[in-house]
């Protein structure tokens, strides 16, 4: 038996390739399917199976994809209210994967549906792994309240009672989660490790060593993070079934007239460059979310969901069209994206067309106006969790995915200075405050434990 893992990493997440006698399956895949198929072909598998452990939340499934390439059979929940044909499993139900099994085994939780899959190798009576998905996690264990808080407290009960089955495995079994470090799925931060044994969850995992369900729920809900804007509208897209692409295929490139008259339209332009070249200009109004690996995740949760978009891209635009437009395809964003302009900013302002800025800092300089004593609005836009764990002193605390439908809350002053972790929070944040006609100083080196450390004595 044969397993390996890929990795998406700006949404936090795995999904796996399990191989036996030539057969394959593949658990919990996502949109862009040509590294599936690419790793198939190389070693020479036929894919049979698809295994979904859940409805997703946090990214649109690549399960239609792989059986429209393939021909393999999607199974899944059989009460995931699934709206296409799909095989539903419940408790015991086992698919075989030629001299291995996969057994279902029901373990509600991070949704009411999920099914976390038991691996048997030949007759073996004890299973060598279990595919989790937003079950037993490494580290912790998927969050309990993306269906709303009329669903959150019995769902955080039934992951405690998950847990405990899970937990009664042997101490041998490999523990393979869909969700991990970077996911917002999860309840808390998550250890680098992607994947681990029963025995390690044991020692290192707190939702594992609850002492008793109400200190679970007190602990599975305390501290959570936002997650994006993008997560509600995943599960119906999932339910109902997506759209099948075939190929994640590249936006049009644009010429400064058609791109100007899709923003007369109402289209969005999101651009992609480094936070230092976006405050240098930029078209006004535009958004800086840049080209990193959670790009689509801020893109989904300050852009109104299926709204137009316009890339304005980094050099070379054509070569970083094809990763803009395949994090989107994982959400759910392929038919918004109208285009990126071609030649960037440069072809902007060649055509005589209007280009916005605004000043920049780095943390020395924040220290510096810091003791100087003159009056400052500094906004800072890291996560909640983040802020209660320190801040400078006299600042005012807004998180980013809230900006959009919270600028009457935006400190008033001559300049607000935004600042986050490191300066890439801040600079969405900052282009946000730009498009709403406030003036704006991006902190876009350094962050708040930079100048709690280097200027304690000013900040706080």
């Amino acid at each position: 038996m044969e397993l390996e893992i890929l990795v998406t990493p700006g949404l936090g997440d795995n999904s796996y390739v399990l191989a036996s006698e030539g057969l394959a399956a593949v658990i919990d895949p996502q949109r862009d399917v040509r590294r599936y198929l690419d790793l198939l072909e190389a070693r020479g598998l036929t894919l049979a199976w698809t295994f979904e452990t859940h409805v997703h939340n946090d990214y649109v499934s690549g399960s239609l994809e792989l059986r429209q390439a393939t021909g393999a059979q999607i199974v899944g929940p059989k009460e995931g209210g699934y709206g296409f044909d799909i095989s539903g499993l419940a408790e015991g139900d086992e698919i075989p994967l030629g001299a291995a099994r996969l057994v279902a085994m029901e373990t509600p939780g991070h949704t009411p549906e999920h099914l976390s899959y038991l691996v048997y190798e030949g007759a073996s009576k004890e299973p060598v792994a279990v595919f989790t998905g937003g079950s037993l996690m490494v580290g912790g264990a998927g969050r309990t309240d993306l269906l709303g808080p009329a669903h959150t407290d019995a769902l955080t009960r039934a992951q405690f009672r998950t847990l405990r089955r899970l937990g009664s495995l042997p101490d041998t079994i490999r523990v393979l989660p869909t969700h991990g470090a970077g996911s917002f799925c999860g309840a808390g931060s998550a250890p680098s490790a992607r994947t681990g044994t029963l025995a390690e969850e044991r020692s290192r995992n707190d939702a594992l060593g609850a002492p008793d369900e109400e200190e679970f729920v007190r602990r599975q809900l305390a501290g959570l993070p936002a997650y994006p804007r993008y997560y509600s509208h995943m599960a119906p897209i999932n339910r109902a079934g997506p759209p099948v692409l075939g190929s994640v295929r590249r936006p049009a490139a644009l010429q400064a007239e058609e791109f100007a008259a899709r923003i007369e339209g109402g289209a969005w332009v999101v651009d992609g460059r480094s936070r230092r070249l976006f405050a240098r200009g930029h078209i006004p109004g535009s958004v800086n979310v840049e080209l990193r690996d959670d790009f689509a995740s801020y893109v989904g949760w300050v852009i109104p969901f299926g709204a137009p978009l316009l890339l304005v891209l980094p050099e070379p635009e054509e070569a970083a069209s094809e990763p803009a437009a395949t994090q989107l395809v994982r959400i759910g964003l392929e038919a918004s994206v109208a285009g990126y302009l071609a030649g960037g900013l440069d072809t902007w302002r060649a055509s005589g067309r209007t280009v916005s800025s605004y000043p920049t800092a780095v943390t020395e300089e924040l220290c510096r106006e810091l003791r100087s004593g003159r009056p400052l609005e500094i906004l800072d836009v890291r996560q909640r969790t983040e802020w209660d764990e320190g801040h400078i002193e006299g600042s005012h605390h807004l998180f980013v995915g809230d900006l959009p439908g919270a600028m009457d809350d935006v400190p008033t002053g001559e300049e607000v200075w935004t600042i986050c972790a490191s300066g890439r929070r801040a600079s969405l944040a900052a282009s946000l405050l730009d498009r709403a006609g406030i003036a704006v100083r991006l902190v876009g080196r350094g962050g708040v434990s930079d100048v709690l450390a280097e200027c304690a004595d000013a900040a706080g």
